[in-house]
């Protein structure tokens, strides 16, 4: 059967399936890659990786070096994993997964550039321990040996800015619009119709878009996919949202919270469990509906939720973001409604049965985030973690909540959060030791550089007075 093709958007895309048994779709082998390749004309091929702190990067190889590339031949040295060079360094090899394969929509068609999303290997052929893909797989197949496998859907909020006569990304907002506002108020509609339509020609399902409520903030809902699926599309996601505004003349930032004035970004993750078809977190009989699994596995996430936040919001601006205000995600606890809460469970039960994670920021690592917060929960489940009893809807005054931070909050920083990671073993188990303690090990000492610069509001605040 011919691959599934769609033109809908900037230049028109292709999708690289082909019929399975029953119905079901099947990624194409190495193979068919290549007679994809040929077939649409491929020139270049983006041999694409993330690294430790969720940075997508990439290696380009012409398509005559493709069937050596798939075959794990592309090295390098460990370092653009890690983030950093040490005194020694490891040979790592691309092992490209066949089923991520898809041209560049925005690339011309004559001379096509397409992408292999890759796992990183170690020269004797084993998964190299800084691949966050091989940390997240890892974690995955407890869950299968648990007889479960997770479901994730991602929404995912970003700022578009203006950009000065250079180029050069301001903070100055796209518009001044607000929460779901139309056109012409909303400025950034066209841009984020054509990011949409190229999202959806690579594969994506889109379940909504609109306007968030900041200046120049949109929020784009991606449906629920599996776990790897749905981490490679969060990293291609932010790369396709920030080259599709670069065409609009806008730069599109995932900063957590890059103007003071204005409410931050953030990235909420949809989790379910699955079993032989089954949401394993609906039980009309169960405590609001919810099964005991649903149960364990919010008091496992809620045990190691404080360690979990130095993965899922790893810059210092990060916790700008996570200040105690109406709807900021800032305890640690879960409930229906209130939006203050890290965890919340909305009120759709059977199959829509989810447990929404609402403090991670867009500039995580989604693979390590997944990895960390699927193993907490298991761990949950294996041990019948009990969470508290949910709050309930937002009842508490600004003074209220600020001492309520203070008992029951995530960590207020950077540097806090770190110290969790570091004494918390399950989570550090989760995404490998090797992972860890290099991203330890770096976000430590950019807490440090922080922390020795003397910035502006100090000055503003002090200087006069003392």
């Amino acid at each position: 059967m011919k691959a599934i093709t769609s033109g809908s958007g900037l230049c028109g895309a292709f999708i690289f399936w082909q019929k399975g048994g029953c119905g079901s779709l099947k990624a194409l082998t190495k193979e068919e890659v290549l007679d994809r390749a040929k077939e649409y004309n491929v020139k270049f091929i983006r041999l694409q990786f993330t690294d430790i702190f969720g940075t997508f990067k990439n290696i380009a190889v012409t398509v005559e070096e493709l069937e050596r590339a798939l075959e794990g031949r592309v090295m390098f040295d460990s370092s653009v994993i890690e983030g950093f060079v040490h005194n020694k360094e490891s040979d790592i090899y691309l092992y490209p997964d066949p089923s991520t394969f898809e041209i560049f929509p925005w690339r011309p068609r004559d001379g096509a550039v397409a992408r292999l999303i890759c796992d990183v290997y170690s020269p004797a052929g084993e998964p190299y321990p800084g691949c966050s893909r091989s940390a997240l797989k890892r974690v995955l197949k407890k869950a299968a040996d648990m007889g479960f496998h997770l479901r994730v859907g991602a929404q995912i909020e970003f700022f578009l800015f203006q950009t000065d006569s250079q180029g050069k990304p301001t903070t100055i907002t796209h518009d001044q619009a607000g929460y779901c506002d139309l056109s012409p108020v909303d400025l950034g509609e066209n841009a984020r119709r054509d990011m949409v339509l190229t999202l959806e020609e690579m594969g994506f399902e889109i379940s909504s878009s609109h306007h968030e409520k900041s200046a120049g903030q949109h929020e784009i809902f991606i449906k629920e996919d599996s776990a790897p699926a749905i981490a490679d599309k969060i990293a291609t996601f932010k790369f396709v949202v920030r080259t599709i505004a670069q065409r609009h003349g806008l730069h599109a930032s995932f900063m957590p919270k890059p103007v003071s004035t204005l409410n931050g970004s953030g990235m909420h993750l949809h989790h379910s469990l699955w079993s032989n078809g089954r949401n394993m977190f609906d039980d009309p009989a169960g405590y609001m509906g919810l099964s005991r699994t649903a149960l364990h596995y919010i008091g496992g996430i809620l045990r190691h939720a404080r360690s979990i936040t130095a993965i899922a919001n790893p810059l210092v601006n990060s916790y700008k973001r996570l200040l105690p205000s109406e709807l900021c995600p800032v305890l640690v606890a879960w409930s229906e409604q209130n939006r203050n809460t890290m965890l919340r469970v909305p009120a759709q039960r059977g199959d829509g049965t989810r447990i929404i994670l609402r403090s991670p920021d867009p500039t995580c690592n989604p693979y390590l985030v997944l990895a960390a917060t699927l193993d907490a929960g298991l761990t949950g489940i294996a041990e019948g973690i009990e969470p508290p009893p949910p709050r309930p809807e937002n009842d508490l005054d600004p003074r209220a909540l600020r001492k309520l931070v203070r008992k029951e909050g995530l960590p207020r920083n950077l540097g806090e959060a770190l110290r969790h990671l570091a004494e918390d073993r399950v989570i550090r188990r989760a995404v490998g030791e090797c992972i860890s303690s290099r991203f330890l090990e770096s976000k430590e000492l950019e807490w440090e550089r922080f922390q020795a610069q003397v910035h502006q509001w100090e000055l503003d605040e002090y200087l006069i007075n003392y």
